[in-house]
């Protein structure tokens, strides 16, 4: 027997075994060395990777036999790249490296047969292998959103392999290429994301029938295009962002997704009457169809849905209502054509007779007595719907690409004397017309037959008919008179013709030398009191007050009277006299402030009414002043929104140019945001700040996509946003917009800004769309945040440049909370709000355009922090402007009725990588123009 000292010695060795031997088994994992690679190429060093155990790691998980299973590295502002050994970690399950700064190609992922989750957005990879996602038979989640750096791929057919998958989002990743038409592979795919790609074509049909649910395919570079009549077939849906596209065709019927929450149709070219099977859907609460080319009549949803209509469909009235009979017939026509676009382009307002194109009427009774389609490549078959133009005449369907048979009611048509539907693919029987129809069918190789078994029915031809004969047969006396008639037929039209282009002429020319616009009500009531002063000043000194400002017109040189457009509707034409009068003879007193052009003063008229007066100096006018001069106001001629400074009138003096506009009184955002300590001000609370951006968002929304035209600012920053009394923001100085002829292309310019506020392609390229304006607002909403300006000379290098600085917090939320503007204080809630609108600004000042948002979606982002944002006392609550005991449907509903809004819901996309804007030069002024370099 061993002595107790012998027994205690063998234990304690025994215990020391037992723990050494687990480290030695995980020390000699196979994972041992992948995991040692990785960490070698991260920068900085993991927290907590040390030691050659990589089942010790933090974030690292482990199974029984020291194989990894997990990588959890999320948000940690990680850059380097991964191993191209990554899958030889063949237990892998999780991988999880989004929000970081990796770069470099990605590893492949081959063959990792246990993998479920992968999260690599958010990063700075640069290709994807070939082999990249082949064999990964468990996927489930595929996150590989926000890369944007990505050389161009394709979804891979491998893919298919992943028959579990429930999630693929990858968003502004670099996918090129057409939509797989392998979707049936996945019964169990919940969530398709793939916005802000470069994907062309057409849905694929396998989409049909799939459990898809949340589908979002907008904003592709080029876009997607063809119908969209798959999504009737796709009845799990709830979410559909498939705007931004080049879908055509018609909505098709969605009465089978009783799921479906939100549709955002907006950006296309569909066309066709909105179904009602949509408006009645139970669960529908937002859908946007603006800037599409739909008919009929104007859409009615129910209460609680939020719907944006936008003014560019084509709808046959402005208000809820039916259509005029014949517009009804021709909608009709055009449906079963397939609603095509040039129709629908063409084919507006509730008057079929108001230069509609291939369409002709009577003049004395407005009834259509011509319909020429002939030659215009359409397909489809012939509409019934003709029957409906009781006086139609002649049809001309001809050298189109029909098919069907020939409507037998077309015979009813009692005036009708001229049918040719000659060089088709039509089939069938043919109608009997009667002699007093000149009836052309040739070119039409089934016509008179019947094509399921090729006989000819009745023993019947196929030919042209000059009369009433199906087969074609006629004497000469009705050859000759439906020759004669089809002459004199002609002639009119062509005399016709002649006269309507002579007076299309005539009215564009007037419309240059004349240009109306509607003012808003706020805006004409103030207008009116300038011209009820005026004239009462005219009449005391024995002049009319148009006359006194004609005669001061008159004065100057012939030059400057033919340039300087005549405006009507609510923006008169202002002595100078007054403007002395009420300005105290442009008293220093009264400066407001100064822009690039001249000074801005403060009026007060006769009952209090205060003004604002824009009096450019002489010494800066020339063609570059005047320029500036006539785009104000014609742009505020043509717009008109809450949320856009109201122009009230103008004065040509002598080379003087003012301008007056509606009184801000609590001055420019600029003020409030920079010098509020020095102007005795307090600082903005957060829910001032975030209505103030919420306010911005939708007048610039209106200039893009609300108003009759498109319209890009140019020049968006604090200075140039103007609030009032109860802190709600309007968008000022419209001297450098532009007219954007379609907000999907862009515009060469001369360059002009803000330096601090330049998308980095406007200021390499001179080419601008209205993302210019979406990355100058993305600024802005930088500085509400941080309360720093977009350029500080008096910063570090590294930290002058906010967008700069700023994309670099929003890489760890961590960092979000320092970069505050620290009187704001934020608590818990007010932080979350803050951390959304962060996210956004970081999505509109991406570095490609395409990866920016439209300002719909900042408006969608914005709304809800607005309405959520509840004032802690009854004081804030009217001092907002906002009654927030309206439900959040409401409030929308309200705001649309006023101004018009967008969608509730937007994708989140936006780059991480480094800015390409140009710092400010040494010597360079705030604003400049290409050719003065003000």
């Amino acid at each position: 027997m061993l002595p107790p000292t012998t027994l205690l010695s063998l234990s304690s060795i025994l215990l020391l075994l037992s723990l050494l031997l687990p480290l030695s088994s995980s020390a000699s994992s196979p994972d041992a060395a992948t995991m040692t690679t990785l960490l070698s190429l991260l920068s900085p060093a993991p927290s907590g990777w040390t030691g050659t155990n990589p089942c010790t790691w933090t974030a690292v998980s482990c199974d029984s036999s020291a194989r990894v299973t997990s990588i959890n590295l999320a948000s940690k502002s990680i850059s380097g790249s991964l191993p191209s050994t990554l899958n030889t970690l063949s237990h892998l399950t999780s991988l999880s490296l989004q929000n970081n700064l990796l770069s470099g190609p990605l590893p492949s992922l081959s063959n990792l047969t246990s993998l479920q989750q992968v999260y690599l957005d958010n990063n700075n990879f640069t290709s994807v292998p070939t082999d990249f996602l082949a064999g990964l038979t468990n996927l489930q989640t595929l996150s590989l959103s926000q890369n944007a750096g990505i050389s161009p791929w394709t979804i891979p057919d491998e893919l298919t392999q992943s028959s579990s998958l429930t999630t693929l989002s990858a968003s502004s990743a670099g996918i090129v290429g057409s939509v797989p038409d392998f979707f049936s592979s996945f019964p169990n795919l919940q969530n398709l994301r793939l916005s802000y790609n470069n994907l062309t074509g057409s849905l694929p049909p396998s989409f049909g029938g799939s459990g898809i649910v949340n589908l979002w395919l907008n904003n592709q570079l080029v876009g997607l295009s063809g119908t969209i009549d798959v999504l009737s077939s796709m009845t799990q849906l709830y979410q559909v962002w498939i705007h931004q596209n080049s879908f055509t065709g018609s909505i098709p019927d969605l009465s089978g997704c009783t799921d479906l929450f939100d549709l955002q149709l907006r950006g296309n070219q569909l066309t066709g009457i909105v179904p009602a099977s949509l408006m009645g859907l139970p669960k529908l609460a937002n859908v946007s169809l603006q800037n599409n080319e739909l008919q009929g009549p104007m859409p009615v949803f129910g209460s609680g849905v939020t719907v944006n209509l936008g003014g560019t469909n084509s709808f046959c009235r402005t208000t809820p209502g039916p259509c005029d009979p014949q517009v009804t017939a021709l909608i009709s026509v055009a449906g079963a054509l397939g609603y095509p676009i040039t129709l629908a382009e063409s084919w507006q307002g509730n008057n079929a007779c108001s230069s509609w194109s291939f369409v002709s009427c009577d003049s004395t009774v407005a009834n259509v007595t011509v319909v020429n389609l002939g030659k215009q490549h359409f397909s489809g078959t012939i509409s019934p719907a003709f029957t409906n133009l009781t006086s139609l005449r002649s049809l001309f369907l001809n050298d189109n690409n029909l098919t069907g048979s020939i409507p037998e009611i077309l015979t009813s048509l009692s005036q009708l004397q001229v049918l040719d539907v000659s060089n088709n693919n039509l089939s069938g029987p043919i109608p009997d017309f009667g002699s007093s129809v000149k009836f052309t069918t040739t070119g039409n190789l089934f016509l008179g037959t019947n094509v399921t078994t090729g006989a000819p029915p009745g023993g019947g031809t196929n030919s042209t008919s000059t009369g009433g004969s199906p087969a074609g047969t006629s004497n000469g006396s009705s050859t000759s008179a439906g020759m004669i008639a089809g002459v004199v037929i002609s002639a009119v039209v062509f005399v016709g013709v002649v006269l309507f282009v002579s007076f299309k002429c005539y009215v564009k020319k007037r419309h240059q030398r004349l240009v109306r616009v509607e003012g808003s009500e706020k805006g004409s009531e103030m207008a009116n009191k300038i011209a009820e002063m005026a004239n009462k000043s005219a009449v005391a000194s024995g002049a009319n007050w148009y006359g006194g400002a004609q005669s001061e017109l008159q004065s100057h040189s012939s030059s400057d009277r033919r340039d300087m457009p005549v405006y009507e509707g609510g923006n008169v034409s202002i002595s100078i006299q007054m403007l002395r009068e009420v300005t105290n003879n442009f008293n220093e007193a009264n400066i407001l402030g100064r822009g690039g052009f001249g000074i801005v003063y403060k009026g007060e008229l006769h009952d209090g009414t205060k003004i604002a007066v824009k009096r450019m100096e002489s010494g800066a006018m020339g063609t570059k002043g005047m320029n500036e001069f006539q785009a104000e106001i014609a742009v505020l001629t043509k717009v008109r929104h809450r949320h856009l400074v109201a122009l009230l009138g103008y004065c040509i003096n002598g080379n003087e140019r003012l301008l007056v506009y509606e009184y801000m009184p609590q001055g420019t955002l600029s003020q409030h945001l920079f010098e509020w300590r020095e102007l005795g001000n307090s600082p903005l609370t957060w829910k001032q700040r975030v209505t103030i951006a919420l306010d911005v968002a939708r007048g610039i929304e209106y200039l893009h996509s609300l108003a009759q035209q498109s319209f890009i600012h140019r020049d968006l920053k604090p200075l140039n946003i103007l609030l009032g009394d109860d802190m709600r923001a309007k968008v000022a100085d419209f001297g450098l917009v532009k007219h954007a002829p379609d907000g999907k292309y862009s515009l060469e310019t001369r360059l002009a800004g803000t330096f601090g506020y330049l998308a980095p392609e406007y200021a390499a390229t001179g080419r601008v769309t209205t993302k210019v304006d979406v990355y100058a607002f993305g600024v802005v909403l930088m500085e509400i945040i941080t309360g720093r300006k977009s350029l500080d000379d008096s910063m570090p290098e590294e930290r002058c440049h906010l967008v700069t600085w700023f994309r670099r917090v929003l890489i760890n939320k961590d960092n979000l909370q320092k970069a505050i503007d620290q009187t704001l204080d934020p608590d818990e809630d007010t932080y979350e709000s803050i951390s959304k609108v962060a996210e956004l600004a970081g999505h509109c000042t991406a570095r490609e355009p395409f990866q920016r948002p439209d300002m719909g979606h900042a408006v969608n982002v914005l709304g809800p922090l607005v309405e959520e944002w509840k004032p802690s006392g009854k004081e804030e609550e009217e001092d907002s402007g906002i009654d927030f005991h309206m439900s959040l449907p409401q409030a929308l509903q309200r705001w649309q009725a006023n101004e018009g809004t967008s969608t509730m819901f937007s994708d989140s996309s936006y780059s991480q990588t480094q800015s390409s804007i140009p710092s400010k030069p040494f010597g360079f002024a705030d604003s400049f123009d290409s050719t003065d370099c003000r």
